[in-house]
């Protein structure tokens, strides 16, 4: 059974998270993890804790995060064709996969793949009335203060992405480019829904917030996946309105940002976000040390640990060894926060994600 030898600490999570986002010096970095299903529960058995005590094996590995929501009480949206998932409050239709270490649902046969302007009108999305938000003010009261606590998701609004598991990203992407009017319009009516209901719940616990995590997947690994003026002419706008809305309530937005994303952070900027997440350093101008040299003080950083690197194919000392490399570069401009790329993978060694979490208390203090 492996031990996770966690750093003395001095302050609460919450206080640690808030301070980092301010650029203040705090007892450790505030850690966060992200994990696939497979090696989530090879966590909880290397760690000796019960599978069904989530709660416990993060506090064990010293994340100081969790997520606020409200769950979705309305009617199913969708039917699920056999042999498929699907995501009711997507639409996007999902396939097992199987492979050596388990398996994963992956996206397939797209609903909104060459789809008329009448299909994309009429393709459902939730209504923002259909949720119970009483739920987040049970959760922060169970938390009391324990965790630093956030709304949202990566897959808010992500447009390329999420957009993508409904029509495929071609299509995402030429009818961004073509300026389709019914494609846009859908899109715009998505984001809606997802703005207005994160209103409902901040509404709710807005005070015993930290921060709103929002998600953008904008480039690929050796560049943009668009340019800068479709993002400044369709994307940034809709991003503005979750930024202003975080704003409003004097919350910090982090925006997950996959692949080679840095060319976007002048606009994050402009726009009041004030960290990104992800942060893949083997692609393009996005280097811990890229990052620290050119945005750090002006964003905070979340990631950077990659879940393609040593992690996943090294041995624990070649991990220990990025990660000390990695946290020695960002505390030097603080505001960040120590997260894996991505979910770690089902075939990531258990003890290299011991020896990340380890490193994370062994070399995060300050």
């Amino acid at each position: 059974m492996f031990k996770i030898e966690k750093a003395p600490e001095t302050m609460s999570a919450k206080e640690r998270v808030r301070r980092t986002f301010a650029y203040e010096k705090t007892d450790r970095v505030p850690i966060g993890i992200d994990l696939n299903p497979v090696i989530r529960k090879n966590l909880f058995h290397a760690l000796g804790i019960s599978e069904n005590n989530g709660s416990e094996m993060l506090d064990a590995l010293g994340v100081d995060t969790r997520a606020i929501g409200a769950p979705y009480t309305g009617k199913p949206l969708f039917k699920v064709p056999e042999n498929r998932a699907v995501d009711q409050m997507e639409g996007c239709i999902m396939r097992w996969v199987e492979h050596a270490s388990g398996g994963y649902w992956d996206f397939c046969d797209f609903p909104l793949k060459d789809a008329t302007d009448e299909m994309f009108d009429n393709f459902p999305v939730p209504n923002p009335d259909d949720f119970d938000y009483s739920v987040p003010k049970e959760v922060v009261k169970r938390y009391n203060g324990k965790y630093a606590l956030y709304v949202g998701s990566p897959s808010v609004p992500d447009i390329l992405n999420s957009n993508g598991r409904i029509m495929g990203v071609e299509d995402v992407l030429c009818n961004l480019i073509m300026e389709n009017e019914a494609a846009i319009r859908f899109i715009k009516r998505r984001a809606d829904f997802q703005l207005k209901h994160m209103e409902r719940i901040l509404e709710q616990v807005a005070p015993d917030l930290d921060y709103i995590w929002l998600g953008e997947d904008l480039g690929t690994q050796i560049g943009p996946m668009i340019s800068l003026d479709l993002y400044r002419s369709t994307i940034k706008p809709i991003h503005k309105q979750f930024a202003d809305l975080a704003n409003s309530y004097n919350l910090p937005t982090l925006m997950h940002t996959c692949g080679s994303s840095s060319w976007a952070y002048e606009d994050f900027i402009e726009i009041g976000i004030k960290g990104v997440d992800t942060l893949q350093p083997e692609a393009a101008n996005m280097s811990p040390e890229y990052l620290a040299k050119t945005f750090g003080g002006r964003l905070n950083f979340r990631g950077c640990i990659s879940t393609a690197g040593p992690l996943a194919y090294g041995t624990a000392e070649e991990t220990e060894k990025v990660c000390k490399e990695t946290l020695e570069i960002m505390k030097e401009v603080r505001g960040y926060h120590f997260a894996p790329t991505h979910q770690i993978q089902d075939n990531t060694p258990v003890e290299n994600v011991i020896a990340m979490y380890n490193a994370a208390h062994k070399y995060g203090r300050y």
